[in-house]
């Protein structure tokens, strides 16, 4: 309460001026009092007179105020997704998309980093034709039932805004890691629970730590979940494990495969 009345008694001795000014003396007065009054915390709104009315915030002991996620976040991420999932899987050569909705983010890799490219899904959503010249293709197939892919035939398999509608997520991850080459690695980009996703369309999403549980008893290794994008994205990545024997221990590739943002609609 002291400090309180001290901050009170030190505001009415401020210069009465606008602009600059008057916010460089505000924040000032604002550290210092928190600085001499570590245990206190008093809730302090100070606008500056004569001023456009917005908060001061040059007080790095103040917190910030936290910043509404529009309802179109993830269209407006969906590019820099995109240009992030093409830099985790930039050396793979053979990668695979399963739930790829309208082949977007299939087409993306096959033109920007020249891989060729398979996507499938259980419902198509308006696959574009291919163009000349770039390598990747779009399937209507079971992603549990992935006969047209030799083992070990990926170098990376990539699974977006997809793995929360799997009805058999088990089994789709058990023919991924069949198709992946020893030490391929297994991108899955999705919505958390509780995220504005669940606001927005209110499906049963994963945790975090569900997705490393799940990950792990599939046999997968080096797991790494994550929350990215203002905690609005799960990142997960894993690696088939490159001890285990077979052919795609030793890099046998003779048989290759080769939006919510606009909501996807399939059911692998």
């Amino acid at each position: 309460m002291q400090g309180e009345a001290t901050l009170e008694m030190e505001m009415t001795r401020l210069p009465r001026c606008g602009g600059s000014q008057a916010k460089e003396s505000m924040q000032m007065l604002c550290c210092m009092h928190r600085l001499a009054s570590p245990d206190e915390s008093p809730i302090i709104d100070i606008t500056a007179a004569g001023d456009s009315g917005a908060p001061l915030s040059g007080c790095r002991h103040s917190k910030p105020a936290e910043r509404r996620i529009p309802d179109d976040f993830y269209e407006r991420i969906k590019p820099r997704l995109y240009r992030r999932i093409g830099r985790e899987l930039r050396l793979a050569r053979y990668v695979l998309d399963l739930g790829c909705g309208s082949c977007g983010l299939v087409r993306y890799l096959a033109e920007t980093y020249r891989q060729q490219v398979t996507g499938v899904d259980v419902v198509p959503d308006s696959f574009p034709k291919r163009p000349k010249g770039v390598r990747f293709r779009c399937l209507r197939r079971d992603a549990a039932h992935l006969a047209f892919a030799a083992d070990g035939s990926a170098d990376a398999i990539v699974t977006m805004w997809a793995l929360h509608e799997m009805k058999r997520p088990q089994a789709i991850l058990a023919e991924a890691r069949r198709v992946l080459r020893a030490g391929g690695e297994l991108l899955v980009v999705d919505f958390p629970r509780d995220s504005l996703a669940q606001k927005l369309w209110n499906e049963n999403y994963y945790r975090p730590e569900q997705v490393r549980r799940l990950l792990a008893e599939m046999g997968f290794s080096d797991i790494r979940v994550r929350l990215i994008e203002r905690d609005q994205v799960i990142w997960a990545r894993a690696h088939k494990p490159v001890s285990e024997n077979g052919p795609e221990a030793t890099g046998n590739k003779s048989t290759h495969m080769a939006e919510k943002p606009k909501r996807r609609t399939h059911r692998c």
